[in-house]
Formats: C-alpha cells, sequence, structure tokens
C-alpha cells in the first residue's frame, strides 16, 4: 500500500505533518477528514529499500520492550526513538527509528511513520501503537507489543528448531540414494543385459530411475523444479488453498498442531489488541489479515458478522473445528466477565505450552516415519538388483 506525507493544519490552527499510509490520495484525505485535520499539501511518498531481510522479529520484540523502559523512565519519545537509531549493533532496524524519529520531529504520530514502514510494521503493531498514543497509555502498549512479538518468535523458533533433524535425515536421505542410483545401480546394468525373457517389472523401476539420475539428471532436475512450481502457483488459488487447509487440519499428525498454531496465534493477536485498546471489530478485522490460515480467515469473518450483529463470539469459532472444547468454554466466559483480553492472553500462553508437547510428538513420529521411507526405497533397490541376479544363476 502507497504512503503520503502531509501537511495538514488542526482545529486550534497548528501545522502537523506526518505519514499515512492508503490504496489513493482521496483515501488518505478521508482519513485526515476523521482526524479534524485539514490538508494543506498532501504527496506521494519515495519509498525506500526494504529492510525486512536482517530484521528478526525477536530482535524487533526486543526493541519495542526497549522503548517502553525508556518511556518510563521518563525519556521523551523523540530521544527515545532517536536513542534507538543510534545503536550499532543493529544497523538496519537502527536507519527504520531514525526515520521515525524525524517523522515524529516534524509533528508526525508514532504509528503513522510506522506504517510507512510495512516492511518492517505488521498492522497489528501500527494499530496498537495507535491505540496507546490515542489513549495517553503507549509505554504499556509497547511493553505488551514487545511481549506479543517475542512470544511469536518464540513459537516460530521452536517449530524450526523441532524441524531441524527432519530436515538434515532428508537431506542425508536424498544423497545416499542419488549415490545408489548415480552410481551404484548402473554398475549391475552390464549384468542384467545378457538375462533372456526380460526382467522384472521392480528391475525396469530401479533402472529407469538410474537412468534419470545418472544419464538425463538436468533434465529430471528441472523437471523436478517445473512441477514444484507448478504445485507452489496452484496452492495459491483459494480453492485449491482451502483443500489444503482443510486437509492440513484434519491430519492425523500434523492435524491438531495446526489447529494449536491457529488457535494460538488469533487469541493472542485479539487479546493483545483489546488489552490496547483497540476496538473489537477493528481488532478483528487485523487478526483476520494476520491469521495465515485460510479456514481461521473464515471462522474470524462470521465471528465478525456476530460481534457487529450483537451475538455471542464463540458460536462461529467453534463451528470452525479449529477451537477445542476447553477453549470454546473459556472464550465464552470471558466474553460474559468482560474480561476478553486477559482471557485470550492465558489461552494463548496454555495453547503455547501444549504447542510444545505436540511438536515433541510429532517429531518423534516423523523420524521413524522418514526412516522407513528411506529404508523402502533401498529394500526397493535391494530387490530389483537381487531378483535379476537370482534368474541369472538359475540359468548357469
Amino acid at each position: 500500500m502507497p504512503s503520503f506525507e502531509y501537511t495538514a493544519l488542526t482545529g486550534t490552527g497548528e501545522r502537523t505533518v506526518g505519514v499515512l499510509a492508503g490504496v489513493n490520495e482521496q483515501a488518505v484525505l478521508a482519513e485526515l477528514e476523521t482526524r479534524s485535520l485539514t490538508p494543506v499539501a498532501l504527496r506521494p511518498r519515495k519509498e525506500r529499500a526494504r529492510l525486512r531481510r536482517g530484521v528478526s522479529s525477536r530482535k524487533l520484540g526486543q526493541t519495542y520492550t526497549q522503548l517502553a523502559d525508556l518511556l518510563k523512565a521518563g525519556v521523551p519519545m523523540l530521544r527515545a526513538l532517536r536513542l534507538l537509531g543510534r545503536r550499532r549493533s543493529q544497523p538496519r532496524l537502527a536507519r527504520v527509528f531514525e526515520d521515525l524519529a524525524e517523522q515524529v520531529s516534524q509533528g508526525g504520530e508514532v504509528a503513522d511513520a510506522m506504517s510507512a514502514h510495512a516492511e518492517i510494521f505488521d498492522p497489528i503493531h501500527v494499530a496498537m501503537v495507535r491505540a496507546g498514543e490515542k489513549g495517553g497509555f503507549i509505554e504499556q502498549v509497547l511493553e505488551r507489543l514487545g511481549q506479543f512479538v517475542t512470544a511469536q518468535a518464540e513459537i516460530r523458533g521452536k517449530i524450526l528448531a523441532n524441524l531441524i533433524y527432519p530436515s538434515v535425515l532428508v537431506f542425508v536421505g536424498a544423497i545416499v540414494l542419488g549415490v545408489i542410483f548415480g552410481f551404484g545401480v548402473p554398475m549391475f546394468k552390464p549384468l542384467f543385459d545378457s538375462i533372456e525373457g526380460g526382467l522384472p517389472a521392480v528391475t525396469l523401476l530401479v533402472l529407469g530411475i538410474s537412468s534419470a539420475v545418472r544419464d538425463y539428471g538436468l533434465l529430471t532436475l528441472a523437471a523436478i523444479i517445473a512441477a514444484v512450481l507448478t504445485l507452489w502457483r496452484l496452492s495459491k488459488r483459494p480453492d485449491v488453498l482451502r483443500a489444503l487447509s482443510v486437509a492440513k487440519t484434519r491430519a492425523p499428525v500434523i492435524g491438531p498442531l495446526t489447529r494449536a498454531i491457529a488457535a494460538a496465534r488469533f487469541c493472542r493477536m485479539l487479546g493483545t489488541l483489546l488489552a490496547n485498546g483497540v476496538p473489537m471489530l477493528a481488532s478483528m478485522k487485523i487478526a483476520k489479515d494476520a491469521a495465515g490460515n485460510v479456514l481461521l480467515e473464515e471462522a474470524i469473518d462470521e465471528a465478525t458478522e456476530a460481534v457487529r450483529a450483537g451475538e455471542p463470539l464463540t458460536p462461529p469459532l467453534e463451528a470452525s473445528g479449529l477451537f477445542a472444547d476447553d477453549v470454546i468454554e473459556m472464550i465464552t466466559v470471558g466474553e460474559d466477565a468482560n474480561n476478553l483480553d486477559e482471557v485470550l492472553i492465558n489461552i494463548a500462553e496454555t495453547i503455547e505450552r501444549r504447542i510444545d508437547r505436540l511438536l515433541s510428538a510429532a517429531v518423534k513420529l516423523i523420524e521413524p516415519l522418514l526412516l522407513t521411507m528411506i529404508a523402502g526405497v533401498i529394500l526397493l533397490v535391494a530387490a530389483g538388483l537381487i531378483l535379476p541376479m537370482t534368474k541369472l544363476s538359475a540359468g548357469m
């Protein structure tokens, strides 16, 4: 979404400068009008190089926490941003905060300056900061935001850490099988040429794979890459994407983990937004945009319509199948007790602890499954080589 630099007058005639993101100039002008600002100048903002690469979520969460600590210590916002912009340990992130300080020094709001760096700050971050600025509790918002981003980074880190061993196993298995098909199997081919009456089907299959690896390696690699790219493009279609989401949700091993991750992400996002003063409907919209799961997005859409109509939040969530019965019950209690934000954050922490156990169980099942698949391929090769040898020895 493009960003626009504006100069406007407040209701008291003071000049203010800032940056707003919008689909076009009319949308930005409408947003300025809702803020009781009279635009004097409006121009598209020159896009800077995207700096997301090299900025980890964990470092971003730590930066939010540091900014909150500085503000609690009485450091003004502008000075705190400039201090963070002078850090040499994180140059990419420092340049972003330098730009934030520049925009704030010209009279802009922090949230507007953040929205101009969509490659760094997600919409959920901008919405929380904007609510904190308007409500006068920006320190608490930044502290919770730091906790939120750090928790999301920890979940992502745990998932990646648990996938390291299976990935290494797949890589080593692929190399071993490549050596077998590329160099081992061709050594037996001259022996099989003298066998009369044809070769067994399993042997023909093994020799065919060997020929594809050894004689047509580049073409085989190109075909595999083309197939992967085709499947990737198909997976972006809404109908295929939904079918894949349903399959992942219902899968024996991956299903419970997928449902738990989706539920934890939704509860933490919505709970954090509500705790920081973002209105319910706006929080639901942001949570939907950052859901990352088609089924969860559909459930949030239906839940948003239910809330807009004055109905409870839980029935559409329960119908999605992504939330366990105890989670639905706790959300219902939170709605009735009017402390939904606290309940959702507590639910997220409970589910995240459950995710650790599900990840451990899934990895323990994936490892023997991969080993079994590799052993099955080796057994296929052995059968393809041994059967012709027995036929050859019987004919001698």
